[in-house]
Formats: C-alpha cells, sequence, structure tokens
C-alpha cells in the first residue's frame, strides 16, 4: 500500500476509511482523505501529530482488510474470551481453528481470529490487492476452502481461483475479464463467503435449509475465478498509476481518444481484450473489430495477434482444459441479459437452465448479438466441450458500473450460481 496523506482521492483512500470504520472509527468511505478520515486515523493510532497513513500504519490496517488477526494464547485464555476481546465469535474461532480442544487451550499456541465482521466489501472499488487480501481471510476463516492460481498476467500478478466443495462434479464461474467490468468481482467473492457461511453451519450441525451447502459440497468442486484481468481492473481503479505499464496504457489510449481514459479501458495493460482471445470463431471477431477500427492495442476491442496470446486468456483456456467442468458462467456488465448461445452449438439443457437462471434473477434470455457473438470464453467453451456456458451482463448503466449497484446485482445473481450446481444436481 502507497503512504497516504491528507487531500489525497482514490481507492487506496477507500480501503483505509474501509479498515478504520471496521475498526470502530464510523467514517464515510468516499475515497477523499479528509479532516473525519484524519481524525479516525489519529484515534486509532493514539498518535497526534502529522496525519499519514505508512508503513507502520498499515501494519495495523491490514487486518481489517484481511478480516482476521493472530492471538497468541496464554495461560487463562478461553474460547469465549479471546472472542470477547476481539469483538468476534467463539463460532467463528472454532471455524478457523477446527484442529484445537477448546476446553484445552496451550499457552504458547497460536490462533486464527476471525474480526466480528463480513469480510467481502460492497462500498469500495476492487484491486488486485483487495482480492489478495479477500482470498488470504477466506482460506484463513473457512479453512475446508481451497486457493490456488492460474497463472499470472502481463505484470506477474496471480490470477486466483477457489474452489469449494470436493465432488467430482466440476462448476466454474469467472469474472472481470474487462477492467472495467470489476463490479463483477465481489459478485463471486461474496458468493464464496455466503456459501461458505453455510457449509461452517454444516459443521457445526446447523440446518441451511435455503441453501443446500451440504449437498452440494458433496457432489460439486465448485471453482471461482474472480479477477481474471487484474492490472486492467488496477488500472482502471487507480492501482496503477505510474511506471513502464501505466505509460504503455498512456500511449495506447492517446490512438483512441474518443474512449474516456482510463474508465473506458476493457483490455489487459498490453491492449488486448481478453474476451476476444479464444479460438471460436477467432478469424471472424478479427474481421468484425478490424472494420470497427480496432487494428492495433487499443483499450477495447482488440483481438490480439493471433487466439490465446494473452496470458491471462492463455491461464483460463488452459485451467479449463485441466478439469472437467459440467457448466461454466463468465461474468460480465452490463445490461442484465443472460446470452446462453454460440453460433448452432445448443448442448444438453442449456437452454432449460438459461430459462431458470432467467426467472430466478428477472435477466433477459437472449442470443448474443452479432458483432459480439465470436472468440469469447463462453463461445469456446460450447464449441470445444458442447456443454452448457453462460455469459451474464449484470447492471444496467454505463461502465463502471457504480459500486451502489452491487447489492441489487449480487441479489439477482445468487440464485444463478446456486441454480448453477442445483440444476445439474
Amino acid at each position: 500500500m502507497n503512504y497516504l496523506f491528507p487531500g489525497d482521492r482514490g481507492t487506496q483512500v477507500e480501503y483505509l476509511q474501509l479498515a478504520l470504520s471496521r475498526a470502530g472509527y464510523p467514517i464515510q468511505v468516499d475515497g477523499i482523505f479528509g479532516r473525519q478520515t484524519c481524525g479516525a486515523l489519529h484515534s486509532f493510532l493514539k498518535t497526534e501529530g502529522a496525519c499519514v497513513a505508512d508503513r507502520e500504519a498499515w501494519q495495523k490496517l491490514i487486518p481489517y482488510l484481511k478480516g482476521y488477526v493472530h492471538h497468541d494464547i496464554v495461560a487463562g485464555d478461553t474460547i469465549e474470551k479471546i472472542a470477547e476481546i476481539h469483538k468476534t465469535t467463539p463460532t467463528a474461532i472454532l471455524t478457523a481453528n477446527p484442529l484445537i480442544d477448546p476446553q484445552n487451550l496451550q499457552a504458547g499456541a497460536t490462533l486464527e481470529v476471525p474480526l466480528g465482521f463480513p469480510l467481502v466489501p460492497e462500498k469500495v472499488h476492487y484491486s488486485s490487492i483487495l482480492v489478495s487480501y479477500i482470498v488470504e481471510g477466506l482460506v484463513t476463516r473457512y479453512p475446508f476452502l481451497v486457493s490456488g492460481s492460474i497463472g499470472r498476467s502481463v505484470m506477474r500478478k496471480e490470477i486466483p481461483y477457489l474452489r469449494i466443495g470436493t465432488g467430482e462434479k466440476e462448476v466454474c464461474y469467472s469474472a472481470s475479464y474487462h477492467a472495467n467490468e470489476s463490479i463483477t468481482t465481489p459478485v463471486l467473492l461474496r458468493f464464496a463467503e455466503d456459501y461458505c457461511d453455510a457449509y461452517g453451519a454444516v459443521l457445526r450441525g446447523e440446518s441451511t435449509p435455503d441453501f443446500p451447502a451440504a449437498q452440494l459440497y458433496q457432489e460439486f468442486s465448485l471453482y471461482l475465478i474472480p479477477l481474471v484481468n487484474p492490472d486492467g481492473v488496477d488500472l482502471v481503479n487507480g492501482i496503477l498509476r505510474v511506471g513502464d505499464f501505466y505509460r504503455q496504457a498512456v500511449r495506447i489510449a492517446a490512438d483512441f481518444p474518443s474512449i474516456p481514459f482510463p474508465e473506458g479501458w476493457k483490455a489487459n495493460i498490453d491492449g488486448v481484450d481478453l474476451n476476444l482471445q479464444f479460438p471460436a470463431g477467432w478469424e471472424e471477431a478479427r474481421r468484425i473489430k478490424y472494420a470497427q477500427g480496432y487494428t492495433k492495442p487499443a483499450p477495447r476491442d482488440y483481438v490480439g495477434m493471433a487466439p490465446l496470446t494473452a496470458p491471462e486468456s492463455i491461464a483460463v483456456y488452459n485451467f479449463t482444459r485441466e478439469h472437467n467442468f459440467s457448466l461454466i458462467i463468465a461474468y460480465h456488465t452490463q445490461g442484465e441479459v443472460i446470452y446462453w448461445k454460440y453460433l448452432n452449438y445448443e448442448p444438453e439443457r442449456s437452454a432449460e437452465i438459461a430459462q431458470y437462471f432467467g426467472r430466478v434473477s428477472g435477466y433477459a434470455v437472449e442470443l448474443t448479438p452479432s458483432e459480439s457473438a465470436y472468440a469469447g470464453y463462453k463461445d469456446w467453451f460450447i464449441q470445444e466441450y458442447d456443454r452448457p456456458g453462460y455469459t451474464i451482463e449484470v447492471g444496467l448503466g454505463e461502465n463502471p458500473l457504480p459500486m451502489s449497484q452491487f447489492t441489487d446485482i449480487y441479489r439477482a445473481n445468487q440464485p444463478i450460481m446456486l441454480g448453477g450446481m442445483t440444476q445439474l444436481m
């Protein structure tokens, strides 16, 4: 994290404000480092004088972004006492530490203690930094959750995945192929948190009638790839503002002055559209996009020199080839529409499941417009495997959509993501 000072604005200031509010200083998360934020930071650090979020301050704040702290057990500690100290619940501590004996805590041992708030935030812009914190926090809170990487971006950032469940049926949901569509990232992360909460309840012997977590966990392995395009998202959301890659993006954008920069940027950091990189009608996608003027690296709609040249698309392709997915969903914005078909391919039950998704979400079910009907991940998956694949466009308006839409977007898509498994049971 960068040093932050009064007057600074942007996504990292939002993270500062989010951490402070979670630490007990209820301030507005508006991305502006003003007097209220300064006062909260002084109170949190118990200091006076210069108001700066420096390295030492971030070390104390980051646990409120990761959502957990370490607690070294001392003589006399009980789970209830530890929970009270950290303003959390005994249940959360026991879920995160399944191997401990709560009646026989060993002095000198260390517990991972989840802090008492939901981990996935709704009000801040997302970035590779925040996603890495959330993934770490989720895996710590829920040790039955598995994390890993499908590969690396142009800038060598990890492209993380989460796996929930141990079943033979594999399903995959992915998000943020396009840089200015990062509101789709917390949709997947929030679903992971909800699913883990439900399965944690199952492990405690509680019923979860609205979420058949036990059966899903046993029958399915659900893979979530929440941030396919970390470099591009960091560019749009103001995390990437200096350096050679930023200057390259500025040069690319200068050749397309009608596209606002950086908010109009969809591509990876090299100016390649990751959802026009798959070997399903790629040549037709090139013909269409070249006719529109996207014949070289651009903020959007450049198909690349050939299919599967961008490392992020290659990573998704290889990860898919390594698995046996029965169904995939690729999340985009906007339009509140579900696209389910590629050319004349119509995998078994794909139309039926699409109609189900439409009913539970209120989204329209449509064929992909011809100018966008080729070289996407969904297109290649359907062509290659003849199994249900969907592109879902969430939200309404102009990209990037405001985070104020997140609650409605998640409410519509939670039953879709649940149905991506239950419809295959």
